[in-house]
């Protein structure tokens, strides 16, 4: 049984979360930004977070009035395109003694933009509808966290590919614009 509901939350979530989900941009966009370790790290610990509350709340969360969430989402991603925007240059070359004091800022800017962006959103509401229905909260955590570090994992790939062929200077102004959008649309959402 176990198994199967391990299963069934990672299917679940995956597909509700790869399909039109902003998450794999914003990703993308700060991995084009920043290394992708810290990213990765911050977005990590930000699924795992929103999944728990999923499954603690169960039901509840379904239930979150749609303009907190688009507002809680806009202001994720305004902040997120604000820190971007005015984020000293890093240098290009990894042996760079700054990175030690990057990283921390990576992985804070990451874990703040996932986990305060797309509350209630269709992956979550999957696992809390899996958890309230069976039980089984730490089985359905761990499928459906597994199932968005995946799609966090596909766009950390997507966005270390684009830094490999654009400048930095594009990839910033890319990112920036891109936070700025997603927050100006989960505004219209409210």
């Amino acid at each position: 049984m176990d198994s199967y509901l391990f299963f069934a939350a990672f299917a679940t979530v995956f597909l509700t979360e790869i399909i039109g989900d902003k998450a794999l941009f914003t990703i993308g966009a700060l991995v084009a930004r920043f290394r992708s370790f810290p990213v990765f790290c911050g977005i990590v610990l930000a699924f795992m977070a929103k999944m728990l509350a999923a499954v603690l709340l169960g039901r509840a969360i379904a239930g979150l009035p749609a303009g907190l969430v688009a507002a809680a989402s806009a202001f994720a991603f305004l902040t997120t395109a604000i820190v971007i925007c005015f984020k000293k240059r890093e240098e290009d070359s990894p042996a760079d003694n700054t990175l030690a004091r990057f990283w921390p800022k990576a992985m804070l800017t990451a874990f703040a933009a996932i986990f305060f962006s797309e509350w209630a959103d269709a992956g979550q509401i999957s696992a809390a509808m899996l958890s309230a229905r069976h039980q089984a909260p730490l089985v359905i955590w761990f499928g459906a966290t597994l199932a968005l570090i995946t799609k966090g994992t596909l766009a950390l790939s997507l966005g270390v590919g684009l830094r490999r062929y654009l400048p930095l200077k594009v990839l910033r102004y890319g990112a920036f614009a891109l936070c700025l959008t997603m927050s100006i649309l989960s505004a219209l959402r409210v």
